[in-house]
C-alpha cells in the first residue's frame, strides 16, 4: 500500500469551497504546482479531480502523463464530483464518464474513482435506485473493461454498505469495484470498520479521512462531520489499513482532507502524511 494525496484536499485552492462553512482562500493552485508538493512531501501517488482538470483536451493529458512519470507518482483518475451519475436520475452524464474512462488510459491511470451520486441525490429506495443505476453502471463497466481501467464507486454518502455490495455483486465484473471512503459512512450512522469488512473484498482505490463530531451541529448535516487531519477524530485508521492488508491491498491510500474547519491544508496533509506512514509501517 502506497501513501498518496487526493487532489480534493485542495480545492479551495482549485477555486470550489463550501458556502456556509468555508470562504475563498483567496489564491490557487495549478495541477503542476500541486504535483510538485506530492513529490516534495514524499508520497508515492495522486489521485486527480477531473473537474478541477482540462482532461478532454489532448494536449493537456499528454502534459500531465509526463508529468506524472518525470515525478514517479503513480495516479488514480477521479472523476463524478458532486453527484456524479445522480443516483441515476442524470443519465446524460453517461456519456462524461465513458470519456473520462479513456482520459484516465491516456494518463496512465490503472483505476478511475467514479461518483454514482451524492448525499444530496440519495433515493432511499434502494430497489429504486439501484434500477436506475444498474443500466448506466453495465455500460460503462464494458467500456472499462475494454480499456483495462477498473471504476471504484465511492461510497459518496449515497449508499449503506449493503446496498453497495448488492449492486457490486449484481454487475460481478472484476472492473468494477469501490473507491473505499473510510469516513464518510459514518455520516449515515454507519460503523466505518464494519463498512470496511463489507466492502474490502472490492476496494480498487481509497479515501483515508477521518472526521470529528462538531457540537452545536445537527448530525445529519455536512456541518457536524468536519475534516481532521489522520489520527484526531472518530475513524480507527489503524484497524481499517489491517483489513486492506488482510485482504492484499497494494494500491493508493489517498489521503482526503473535504470540510476542513480549524487547519490550514498545508498543515493538516503534512501531519496526515506523516502519520499515515508511520501507521503504514507497523503493518
Amino acid at each position: 500500500m502506497k501513501v498518496a494525496i487526493d487532489s480534493y484536499s485542495y480545492h479551495r485552492y482549485f477555486g470550489e469551497w463550501y458556502e456556509g462553512l468555508q470562504n475563498d482562500i483567496g489564491s490557487r493552485k495549478t495541477v503542476w504546482e500541486f504535483l510538485d508538493e506530492a513529490k516534495q512531501l514524499g508520497v508515492s501517488g495522486v489521485s486527480l479531480e477531473s473537474c478541477f482538470l482540462d482532461g478532454h483536451n489532448p494536449e493537456f493529458r499528454q502534459q500531465l502523463k509526463a508529468a506524472l512519470t518525470s515525478h514517479q507518482l503513480e495516479v488514480v483518475w477521479a472523476w463524478g464530483h458532486p453527484d456524479g451519475l445522480g443516483s441515476g436520475n442524470r443519465p446524460h452524464e453517461l456519456d462524461d464518464l465513458i470519456a473520462n474512462i479513456h482520459i484516465a488510459k491516456d494518463i496512465g491511470a490503472k483505476a478511475m474513482r467514479i461518483c454514482c451520486g451524492s448525499r444530496r441525490t440519495r433515493i432511499t429506495d434502494w430497489q429504486l435506485h439501484k434500477e436506475k443505476l444498474l443500466p448506466l453502471l453495465q455500460k460503462a463497466t464494458a467500456v472499462a473493461e475494454e480499456q483495462g481501467v477498473a471504476l471504484a464507486i465511492e461510497n459518496h454518502i449515497d449508499f449503506l454498505a449493503d446496498e453497495l455490495v448488492d449492486l457490486l455483486t449484481t454487475i460481478n465484473s472484476p472492473f468494477l469495484g469501490v473507491c473505499l471512503d473510510t469516513a464518510n459512512n459514518l455520516r449515515v450512522f454507519e460503523d466505518p470498520v464494519n463498512v470496511a469488512k463489507k466492502l474490502v473484498p472490492f476496494v480498487k482505490a481509497t479515501h483515508i479521512k477521518d472526521i470529528r463530531a462538531e457540537r452545536g451541529q445537527d448530525p445529519k448535516t455536512f456541518a457536524f462531520w468536519p475534516s481532521v487531519p489522520l489520527g484526531e477524530g472518530l475513524i480507527d485508521i489503524p484497524k481499517i489499513l489491517n483489513i486492506l492488508k488482510e485482504h492484499d491491498y497494494k494500491g493508493l491510500l489517498a489521503i482526503e482532507l473535504d470540510y476542513l474547519k480549524d487547519q490550514k491544508e498545508e498543515d493538516a496533509l503534512r501531519q496526515s502524511i506523516s502519520y499515515l506512514k508511520n501507521e503504514v509501517n507497523k503493518l
